[in-house]
């Protein structure tokens, strides 16, 4: 699954810049230089023909080259056959149908972590719970499994439950791995952020929009935080570009037909408009059917989202969905040999049609984020890992991509997309290289969504 090590400078250089190059960190015991010279040349033949991992510039300049070979055992923390892993996905309520794709997704690539041999080792045990969409449960779910032994958690999709199992979390002095797009301006130093934050989703969005469409708009969201602040950067960016929002509208998560309803007729009522959509689970699925049977025109008035994705395009029919737009990181039928190779094993292990979303996609790079960093580190404690996760980059189904060390999120690729006839997603948009992660909108003028992109 690696890659040889990209670095500017020669082998012999790299060895020479680290002042314990002929000493190896096992247990803090000292070892021989043959021993150190066997373990490079074992580490770079196994670099040179498995991999996708590989490592910038720059991390050769700040990190000792023998943190980059696996010459050192686990940290007393894991010191056994195994490594714990929690897995906190709703597999039953309002979302399950969505997080059901995540949850799919870490197992499948702890499976292959623990075929490519684990981790020095180890095999990653993933021990998974199923909060139901329930606050409390996750709560009670998150302590299970601290109890029974979890190093680290991937989980979560809404972020009101990220809220409330973070602090948990960071008051064991884990990490949570959280794959899900969302509002932004937020850091904890107990996180690991691999969905997209606004200037990777709603920038590209917006502007896609403006371009292409109308400029009246409504807003509507389901009740909670991710609408709140979504909606929020969408006016401002509506705003700045000439664009009016007549209204903004907030119903239940589950909401009842009659509250989709009169969200129905207030659109009739402004057409031709765009509907920025920041409703949920079953909420959204039911939006987008009454949307379909009302008989309004995507072509002119268009429901737009970051959240509509293949798991929910398969539960509203291509029909009701074609000709709706979203923006995301990633959508499966992007056609390169690794997302074809991904996809491939996911459809092999959970079945033919079974839809795979951006979050997922998600979910699924960061086990394989985390294995590697666990490797290099040689333990699996939170500041072994925050110390060499920004150090490599990961051929992820959407491209190449690492984590901010300054942020902890993660570096991705923006894609516009319109659903086709087919239920399939055609990408209109994209970028050609991965935008930085800028959860606070430092970096941004809200009337020019693509005016500081750089790559990594």
């Amino acid at each position: 699954m690696f890659r040889t090590p990209v670095c500017s400078r020669k082998t012999s250089s790299v060895l020479g810049a680290s002042p314990n190059r002929n000493r190896s960190r096992t247990n803090g015991t000292a070892i021989g230089k043959a021993a150190v010279a066997a373990a490079v040349r074992t580490a770079s033949v196994l670099l040179a023909f498995k991999g996708r991992l590989r490592i910038d510039e720059l991390s050769c300049r700040r990190a000792h080259f023998a943190d980059f070979i696996f010459v050192r055992t686990m940290s007393t923390e894991t010191n056994s056959d195994f490594i714990k892993i929690g897995s906190l996905f709703s597999r039953t309520g309002v979302t399950a149908f969505v997080e059901r794709t995540l949850s799919n997704a870490v197992s499948l690539a702890v499976s292959e972590v623990n075929s490519a041999g684990g981790i020095g080792g180890r095999h990653l045990v993933l021990e998974e719970a199923d909060p139901k969409g329930d606050l409390k449960l996750f709560e009670a779910e998150t302590l299970r499994l601290l109890e029974s032994g979890v190093s680290n958690f991937f989980g979560c999709y809404l972020s009101s439950t990220r809220k409330v199992t973070l602090p948990i979390i960071a008051q064991h002095q884990k990490l949570l791995f959280y794959p899900t797009f969302y509002e932004g301006f937020e850091f904890s130093p107990n996180c690991i952020y691999s969905g997209a934050v606004p200037n990777q989703n709603t920038f590209w969005l917006a502007d896609y929009l403006l371009d292409s469409y109308e400029k009246k708009y409504l807003l509507v969201g389901s009740n909670y935080v991710f609408p709140y602040e979504t909606n929020r950067v969408m006016r401002d960016l509506v705003a700045n570009r000439g664009g009016d929002v007549v209204d903004e509208i907030y119903i239940p998560l589950n909401p009842s037909p009659e509250e989709i309803a009169r969200v129905i007729e207030k659109i009739k009522a402004a057409l031709p408009i765009v509907v920025f959509s920041t409703l949920v689970g079953q909420g959204a699925v039911s939006f987008y059917k009454a949307y379909h049977e009302a008989g309004i025109d995507p072509k002119t008035s268009p429901i737009a989202s970051l959240i509509t994705g293949e798991a929910e395009v398969e539960q509203i029919g291509a029909r009701a969905s074609a000709g709706h737009v979203t923006a995301a990181p990633y959508f499966s039928s992007i056609d390169t040999p690794q997302n074809l190779k991904f996809v491939a094993h996911y459809r092999d292990r959970y079945g033919k049609q079974s839809p795979i979303c951006a979050a997922a996609e998600a979910a699924y790079l960061q086990v394989h984020l985390f294995a590697e960093a666990a490797k290099r580190a040689g333990a699996v404690d939170r500041e072994s890992i925050l110390r060499v996760l920004p150090t490599f980059s990961f051929e992820a189904p959407q491209g190449v991509v690492r984590v901010s060390r300054e942020n902890h999120h993660t570096h991705l690729w923006p894609k516009v997309a319109i659903v086709d006839a087919n239920g399939e997603f055609r990408i209109v948009r994209e970028s050609f290289e991965p935008v930085p992660p800028d959860p606070y909108l430092k970096g941004f003028d809200p009337g020019n969504s693509q005016n500081d992109e750089k790559s990594f």
